[in-house]
């Protein structure tokens, strides 16, 4: 299979956790042009990871604000300050108005097979209707909650002994490894949006431009069909 290079540009992380998915990105291999995180909680993990790195994480908290604008107005200041290319939105837990998620590139994983289930408890929610398979998808941002374009998705089987906590670790090992490829191909320039389609654009480095496999997950040319 073509090996994927090393992607070239800016990238933001906006988190309010631990920040699996922000270390997924500073570990990622090719690696991804991480340069800053911003976090909306001064106690979050995501903090510590980038600060044993040497990268900044800056704070806008919401309580720090006198209403909803004005905390995003101070948030928007802060992301553009690192001038991204790209901003991923790695467990951010607010929703962000549409001037935001227009003024750059915005991608955001979710921990399921959107449309299904969209929201803050997407894998309890899956849980309890009983679903067969779950999943990760990588999306762009839009104002309505978890309902842009969809780049790329990855089933994860649901077990009947499934609790919340063990299929949402199986669900993150997806998403560790979905978000920095699609965050690569973004850098690249090879993801053009057509109405609700992503089309993943051949990488003109690949010597083998044949089309995709697209049975095969790891396949980093096959965009995940909506």
């Amino acid at each position: 299979m073509h090996r994927e290079h090393a992607a070239a540009g800016r990238v933001v992380a906006l988190a309010s956790g631990s920040g699996s998915n922000v270390q997924a990105l500073l570990d990622a291999q090719p690696p991804v042009p991480l340069v800053a995180t911003v976090t909306d909680r001064p106690q979050a993990r995501v903090r510590e990871r980038m600060a044993a790195v040497g990268l900044p994480a800056d704070v806008v908290a919401p309580a720090d604000h006198p209403d909803r604008a004005s905390w995003e107005d101070a948030l928007t200041r802060a992301v553009a300050a690192h001038e991204p290319d790209v901003v991923v939105l790695a467990g951010f837990m607010r929703i962000l108005s549409g001037a935001f998620v227009a003024r750059w590139p915005v991608l955001n994983v979710h921990p399921s097979l959107l449309p299904a289930f969209p929201g803050a408890h997407a894998v309890a929610d899956a849980l309890a209707h009983g679903v067969r398979l779950s999943g990760a998808t990588v999306h762009f941002a839009a104002e309505e909650v978890d309902a842009g374009p969809i780049v790329a998705q990855q089933a994860v089987p649901v077990t009947p002994e499934d609790t919340v906590e063990a299929l949402h670790a199986r669900i993150q090992a997806v998403e560790h490894a979905l978000l920095p490829r699609v965050v690569r191909w973004q850098l690249a320039g090879r993801l053009r949006v057509v109405g609700r389609h992503v089309h993943v654009d051949p990488d003109p480095s690949d010597p083998d431009p044949s089309d995709p496999d697209p049975s095969d997950p790891h396949d980093e040319r096959h965009p995940r069909s909506p």
